[in-house]
């Protein structure tokens, strides 16, 4: 795509920028309270049958998926036109997913900045090795790549360690205002863990809080997965690297039957929030739409989506996602034509 189409898309979608606050409030009003209502029938619902709870849980959690894509926009100050009032509100919602808001926003804007760039990966990412990266790894390397690419832990224990470790510490440096936005969110937590504790019990709490944020973790890791690990996703280094295509060509269109679109709050539109994060959730579909370019972009179905949990390095000679299977035959081969080689020509080995 050359810079004139480039320039001529960012301004297709730019009009979708401006936040529409009876849309805003009306997103709050149709996301937050529901929430918070079936949360309190799943306890409700525990003197009739624990299955019933556990379903309500199951739903509260989609809800809550939802109140997640509200603080996301807050982070990109997009939510509302006030920035300060994206901070409070991001605050308060980043009590409701456990995200620390400041410490969120800073590194999810690096993940914008930097997403498909091989040489700047590492804050806000899912971890991706290259097929060489792997090929030179130790043993622990390896090991410890697989591990985290296994489904079971990603999506298992993976929702456990963002709540309970990584979102509840401060990053090394970090300034002051983001600090204490951490430490204002983890007492609040506290605060309101203890209170509905000493008010239900902490048996009937954790029934219904666990599943919750265990599913809304799940669902969320996977939608941030999926998006970015497709077949044909875009991956550069730095000198060839271009913000455009990492994100119309890196972040797909996850096309989500209409009940998953609205709980997900639009993210499936992932290739257009990459080009432009400060249009809100509300607008994505819209500006996907009106945009004829980015209805080209990568488009997954729930059906296909599964296919990318097979994807665990990325082959940059062939610009493709390989299975471990597909790399072990790479490598095999690749030690293969260097064994001949040396052997045809063994000035090459004793090099």
């Amino acid at each position: 795509m050359s810079r004139k189409k480039q320039a001529e898309l960012r301004k297709n979608v730019k009009p979708y920028e401006k936040s529409d606050l009876k849309a805003s409030i009306m997103q709050l009003v149709n996301t937050i309270p529901p929430f918070f209502l079936i949360w309190y029938l799943a306890y409700e619902s525990l003197s009739i049958s624990i299955w019933l709870s556990l379903a309500l849980s199951v739903i509260a959690a989609l809800f809550l998926v939802r109140v997640f894509i509200i603080f996301h926009d807050c982070t990109h100050q997009s939510f509302f036109k006030n920035n300060k009032a994206n901070r409070i509100l991001g605050t308060f919602t980043g009590i409701l997913t456990h995200f620390a808001f400041a410490k969120w926003k800073r590194s999810h804007a690096i993940h914008h900045a930097t997403s498909g760039n091989l040489d700047k990966r590492g804050t806000g990412d899912v971890w991706v090795m290259t097929l060489e990266e792997y090929k030179e790894a130790s043993f622990w390397g390896r090991l410890g790549y697989r591990l985290y690419r296994n489904p079971i832990i990603m999506f298992g224990f993976g929702p456990l360690y963002l709540f309970l470790i990584s979102n509840r510490f401060n990053r090394k440096g970090a300034k002051r205002k983001e600090r204490w936005n951490t430490y204002f969110i983890n007492v609040s937590i506290v605060a309101i863990y203890a209170l509905l504790i000493w008010a239900i019990g902490w048996q009937a709490f954790l029934i219904v809080q666990l599943p919750i944020l265990f599913v809304a973790g799940a669902l969320g890791i996977w939608l941030f997965y999926v998006q970015h690990q497709f077949e044909d996703s875009y991956f550069e280094n730095e000198d060839e690297w271009d913000y455009v295509k990492a994100a119309v060509d890196g972040s797909s269109y996850y096309q989500l039957p209409k009940l998953f679109q609205w709980l997900t709050g639009n993210i499936g539109y992932h290739h257009v929030h990459h080009l432009s994060p400060m249009v809100p959730n509300y607008n994505l579909e819209r500006a996907h739409e009106s945009t004829p370019p980015l209805q080209k972009a990568t488009t997954i179905t729930l059906l296909t989506s599964l296919e990318s949990i097979r994807f665990r390095l990325y082959d940059e000679e062939h610009k493709t996602f390989v299975t471990f299977k597909e790399a072990k035959k790479i490598l095999a081969d690749s030690k293969k034509e260097k064994m001949t080689l040396s052997h045809k020509h063994p000035q090459l080995q004793e090099k």
